[in-house]
């Protein structure tokens, strides 16, 4: 379960443990109850990411560092909560006071503090078997609420509540992300993608294989050509309450394991591909979380799911697929597969005329060569809008960075037998794959790729980052429905 957080005016007597968050500047000066020798012994200097925590009448007390005061931000404060959650995670209830001279108090800043403390609770123990732990530290989490105390106003609780949501959203995301791909396959997918839809008031739709090929979705239909699995499109829908502001449109990758097809990856490569459904799940997971924050505009979720298999009748390079708007594309390498997919679901998008559309999607590994494995693409064809978004991703502590899709390089992609090929040629691997979803965006419709593949998953903790699926994506997703102005 979950880690709750509750706001509370003073420590409860149930909470045997009590920490307080302090700058590096705190401990410089000294902290109340600590002594000074024994925090420079013990190496606590009040830095991001330390705690201590010494016992004491039968409980714990304990400090967090933030870091110097001057950076001490909603980051920081996020970060702290989720060092909390990792040291506490043997102790049942937690209290935590907020540093001196730090607006703990500020909405936003509880909001981060318990987005925190829940994502840094994460595990994923769903495969632990009764005599396993729930993390690589050995032991089993025990921690199972935090109060944070100064004010118990209605608007403190209000933050909280706010983080919390959003956290559970981010885990929703991740517990998908961390399936496995012969257990995740597009039919339960689609059945779970439902059954959170319907848990917090979301509409939604599922077309089945017959469906799929009685609406054209070539794209999807050619990548689901070598599995044993038929494929799902799924469409997820929140209506705010009153009329909308605006229409956002959110389309995801959902391919729940990428062998390559017979462009067949190395076994290397195939190790995470799991995760290749990051896109569709960030968009699972934002969306549950819409109804909880309110969001006045509607959101529209367009997710294809398959996985990518080397069956007998496999799309084999050469082939020409028709895509859901009537377009053609030959495919030269079945491992470029996510951009048919998507192209399929961004024409039904289209069709449905949003305001702006927003695709996530781990797309290319040639992003990861260009900003590495902590930050993701961002590419579109509105100025206005690639900032709306990047401005969102900066608010919530979502890493992202603008990449061109400079026109002069669809010549790479021409084919002379289709309208396009799949690929382009040795470079700009994510620039070329940015530009063929291009072809399936509405000129006069804002619209904005994020390539996720290296922000989406995760080598170990970093922060509230967790090892494994990251959930990359909710928190800029859930910003943006929040502060979408389609007439801005």
């Amino acid at each position: 379960m979950p880690i709750t957080v509750h706001a509370v005016r003073s420590v409860p007597k149930a909470a045997s443990t009590s920490v307080s968050l302090v700058t590096v500047e705190d401990v410089e000066s000294g902290v109340d109850g600590f002594d000074a020798a024994v925090l420079d012994t013990a190496g606590f200097a009040g830095k991001a990411d330390q705690v201590h925590l010494q016992p004491v009448d039968g409980g714990f007390v304990g400090l967090v560092g933030l870091g110097p005061a001057t950076d001490a931000t909603e980051a920081a404060i996020r970060r702290a909560g989720a060092a909390l959650a990792r040291s506490c995670s043997r102790h049942a209830r937690v209290a935590v006071r907020p540093a001196d001279g730090i607006d703990v108090a500020s909405g936003p800043a509880r909001q981060a503090l318990a987005e925190g403390v829940i994502l840094g609770g994460y595990r994923f123990t769903s495969y632990k078997s009764a005599v396993g732990n729930g993390g690589d530290d050995g032991e089993q989490p025990r921690l199972a609420r935090v109060d944070v105390v100064g004010s118990a106003s209605a608007a403190a609780k209000e933050a909280l509540a706010r983080g919390a949501a959003i956290a559970a959203g981010v885990c929703v995301a991740r517990d998908l992300s961390n399936e496995p791909g012969g257990s995740l396959t597009a039919p339960v997918f689609a059945r779970e993608a439902v059954a959170i839809a319907r848990k917090v008031g979301l509409k939604s739709r599922v077309w089945t294989e017959a469906e799929i090929k009685k609406q054209r979705l070539g794209g999807l239909l050619g990548v689901n050509r070598g599995s044993t699995n038929p494929p799902r499109y799924v469409e997820l829908t929140y209506e705010p309450e009153g009329d909308p502001a605006a229409t956002l449109a959110l389309v995801g990758k959902g391919i729940t394991f990428d062998a390559g097809g017979l462009s067949i990856k190395t076994a290397q490569g195939m190790m995470a591909m799991k995760m290749d459904m990051c896109g569709a799940a960030a968009i699972i997971g934002a969306m549950s979380v819409l109804p909880a924050v309110g969001a006045a505009v509607r959101v529209k979720g367009y997710l294809p799911m398959t996985d990518n298999m080397l069956g007998g009748d496999a799309t084999r390079p050469g082939d020409v697929l028709t895509i859901r708007n009537g377009k053609t594309i030959e495919v030269l390498n079945t491992d470029a597969e996510g951009r048919l997919i998507l192209a399929d679901a961004l024409s039904l998008a289209c069709e449905d005329e949003p305001d702006a559309i927003v695709d996530l999607a781990t797309l290319t590994g040639a992003c990861m060569v260009a900003l590495g494995p902590s930050i993701a693409g961002l590419m579109g064809n509105d100025e206005a809008f690639i900032a709306d978004v990047r401005a969102a991703a900066d608010r919530v502590g979502e890493r992202v960075w603008p990449l061109p899709l400079p026109a002069e390089y669809a010549k790479q992609f021409e084919s002379s037998v289709a309208d396009m090929k799949n690929i382009g040629g040795n470079h700009g691997g994510a620039l070329t794959a940015g530009l063929i979803l291009q072809q399936f965006v509405a000129d006069d419709i804002p619209w904005v790729h994020l390539d996720i593949a290296g922000p989406a998953r995760a080598e170990s903790h970093d922060g509230e980052i967790s090892k494994g699926g990251t959930g990359f994506g909710v928190r800029t997703l859930v910003e943006l429905a929040s502060t979408f102005n389609a007439a801005r």
